[in-house]
């Protein structure tokens, strides 16, 4: 069993201390870290160090990340094939663009709306972990995805816990 840990649209200059602990008690047991954009700056990913991680820049992203990271990428997660883009620019049909990019795709993750969807489209898992960091008008807690790759694909949405 393969566990990633799935998040986006972080839009931090560098990981302060209350992220880095948000990160530790969020992804404690996972093995991969997929970062589907808007992490700003790249030292955002210093976070993760000791994980496999898989990240795209974003539309928010520094120069520094758009200059290292793809807008877009395939991977395999033990037997299935992940496609990960961040997302803008898609337009409204964004699952059929979604399709379009990665045909081949089990999973397909994706950001930038930053609301949370876990859904099947057929036999394709459309997964966007929402912002890790909160947002909205009044605070709404951040949220991000667990990925399970074993004999099957599963993923759930759950909320950054608040910590102090």
């Amino acid at each position: 069993m393969i566990r990633a840990g799935v998040l986006s649209d972080t839009h931090l200059s560098r990981p302060d201390s209350l992220f880095v602990r948000q990160v530790a008690a969020c992804f404690a047991d996972c093995d991969v870290i997929i970062h589907a954009g808007d992490l700003t700056a790249l030292a955002v990913l210093e976070a993760f160090r000791g994980k496999t991680v898989y990240a795209v820049c974003g539309n928010m992203c520094d120069s520094g990340v758009s200059s290292c990271l793809p807008e877009q990428m395939q991977f395999s997660l033990g037997p299935f094939t992940i496609g990960l883009t961040h997302g803008a620019r898609l337009g409204a049909d964004r699952e059929n663009a979604l399709l379009n990019l990665f045909p081949d795709a089990d999973c397909i993750i994706y950001g930038h709306t930053h609301r949370p969807v876990c859904q099947r489209c057929g036999p394709i898992l459309f997964l966007n972990p929402g912002s890790f960091c909160p947002t909205g008008l009044y605070g709404a807690p951040g949220s991000f995805a667990l990925l399970e790759a074993g004999e099957e694909l599963a993923a759930r949405i759950a909320t950054v816990p608040a910590i102090r």
